[in-house]
């Protein structure tokens, strides 16, 4: 050691060298602004693609009206391959859960079809009578509300947020396959059945559409392991091809929309999204305060109870209106209530879950119910954030996949 090197003039320069340093890994780990555009677009990618549709359906609708023959692709091949994918992932080996909480189960499903479209229809017909609402929008309002509830993203969510897991497995699966035929069920018997729609054939292409195909998922699921095998292996490339079908059906009904004079305002839509919003937060607040009556000490059931009885499902949803109103210049507006519903479900559930996992603590602990060691914890708010964009993607979009998902 020189004279002029000082023990305390080398602790100073080691100090200096290891600020240096932090601040350098501050800078390599600081996203840039390029960064976070990517993170934004992978977060949202399905909504993004969804509104990249409709403003290219709204640029010149008879390409999708038209051109691209929607009438065939959009109606019967797409639709026909989401439900083959549907029926190939719905997972009814799940279905001997349904007398372990057969009260339970009963009081989700009514909730989910029944309560929700109630509402929902009642509010509706008050809107449009009092003029605040077109009678399209309105229309789309109640064929939201009586859809099945989401698949994957229920699952993520009830895990998130502590809840029974088991309970969101049996549920999201036995509402969608009873969702199929049940859904035009209500729809038509809320709405009626007007000119455009004959009852025959609506009845019958859905069948064809809809039923055929979960139908044959299903005997493939059981009776072709390689099919079953190579879907599991390619899950994300499947998953990824339902999304772009559903953008594609999205695209080619909203030119179908554009392409006639449509009745509905700007400001309708707004005052559409501001009244989805109200229903789902006023649905979600009144199945909180009858699961809180009905089962007071099963916390982890009246979590799951909260999402399974409002979520409304998009890979279903939108393949099924184009079914029963394929030729109806409104089918775009009529999906556009689901598609506002949709990710206005999954930011309320994201900010909810991590007040719902402690409130499933502070009751197992007030009811001295103890968790298995070996149970896993529940997921972090990070985790339910990154887990977001597999499920728009899944889940509603390969939520008909593990119909199924993001």
């Amino acid at each position: 050691m020189s004279p002029q090197e000082t023990p305390s003039s080398l602790d100073v320069s080691d100090d200096s060298n290891k600020n240096a340093s932090k601040e350098e890994e501050q800078n390599q780990a600081k996203p840039t602004l390029w960064d976070r555009i990517v993170a934004f677009y992978w977060e949202n990618e399905f909504l993004i693609h969804i509104l990249v549709a409709i403003l290219l359906a709204r640029a010149y609708p008879p390409i999708g009206a038209t051109y691209l023959a929607p009438d065939i692709t959009a109606t019967w091949l797409v639709v026909i391959f989401i439900f083959v994918m549907a029926g190939l992932g719905l997972k009814t080996s799940e279905f001997s859960n349904a007398f372990k909480q057969i009260r339970f189960n009963v009081l989700v499903q009514l909730y989910s079809f029944g309560v929700c479209s109630a509402l929902v229809y009642g509010l509706s017909r008050g809107l449009e009578a009092a003029s605040i609402l077109s009678e399209d929008l309105a229309n789309g309002m109640v064929i939201c509300a009586s859809l099945p509830m989401t698949i994957n993203m229920c699952q993520i969510l009830t895990k998130a947020s502590n809840g029974d897991e088991a309970s969101a497995v049996f549920n999201s699966a036995f509402g969608n396959l009873i969702g199929v035929f049940l859904s035009p069920l209500l729809i038509l018997g809320y709405l009626g059945v007007s000119g455009d729609v004959d009852l025959v054939k609506v009845f019958y292409e859905l069948t064809l559409r809809v039923v055929v195909p979960v139908l044959f998922g299903q005997l493939l699921q059981k009776t072709a392991p390689p099919v079953v095998e190579f879907y599991k292996k390619q899950k994300k490339f499947f998953a990824k091809l339902q999304q772009f079908c559903l953008v594609f059906i999205v695209y080619t009904v909203f030119c179908k929309t554009f392409d006639k004079e449509s009745q509905s305002s700007i400001g309708d839509i707004f005052l559409m999204i501001t009244f989805q919003f109200i229903s789902l937060v006023t649905l979600m607040t009144s199945a909180w305060i009858l699961l809180s009556f009905a089962f007071p000490n099963q916390p982890k059931l009246r979590v799951f109870g909260l999402f399974g009885c409002t979520h409304k499902t998009v890979a279903i949803g939108i393949p099924l209106i184009n079914s029963i109103y394929g030729d109806n210049p409104s089918v775009g507006l009529y999906t556009l209530p689901l598609l506002i519903w949709h990710p206005t479900q999954l930011l309320i559930g994201t900010a909810l879950s991590p007040r719902l996992a402690k409130f499933v603590e502070r009751e197992q602990e007030r009811l001295g119910i103890h968790e298995s060691d070996d149970e896993e914890p529940p997921q972090t708010q990070e985790d339910v954030e990154a887990s977001s964009h597999q499920d728009r993607e899944d889940d509603d979009v390969e939520v008909s996949s593990d119909i199924s998902n993001r």
